[in-house]
């Protein structure tokens, strides 16, 4: 079964909470990790990852902490697990041809690119927004599986 790793589903949900605040107050680093239920230092990564790619900014001093850099509308999930996992597919061989000697001739790559390219679809044709006016509150969301 494929399976997502901590670091798209976490950084999921703290976009989705920035998302869900007032949008011009930023929210400190610490209040997104207590309420999401997983560590300041890990949520540093995955916020200094979504900073780079221009998703979130932050704000300092005493009335600092993290906003988003564009319009809930504007950002697709597509785009948070690009950041943060990177742009890859289910298997190498879409990526990469040369990986497998089988590529050209695999019967299988076919159903490959299909779940792959429903996958993307997904991702992108579902924004911030949609999620935040639909996510349930913090303290009942996905449950933590330390399995990945």
């Amino acid at each position: 079964m494929l399976k997502l790793s901590t670091k798209g589903r976490y950084g999921l949900r703290a976009m989705i909470e920035l998302a869900q605040s007032s949008g011009d107050t930023p929210i400190l680093m610490g209040d997104i990790a207590n309420n999401q239920g997983f560590s300041r230092k890990y949520l540093h990564t995955l916020l200094t990852a979504l900073k780079d790619a221009g998703l979130v900014k932050s704000v300092r001093g005493a009335k600092g902490g993290y906003l988003l850099a564009k319009d809930p509308e504007a950002i697709k999930v597509g785009d948070i697990f690009n950041a943060l996992e990177g742009a890859s597919a289910v298997i190498d061989c879409l990526d990469n041809g040369e990986s497998c000697p089988r590529s050209s001739s695999c019967i299988a790559r076919g159903v490959w690119r299909d779940l792959n390219n429903a996958i993307v679809d997904v991702l992108n044709g579902t924004t911030l927004a949609d999620l935040a006016r639909h996510h349930e509150p913090a303290e009942e969301s996905c449950t933590v599986n330390t399995g990945s």
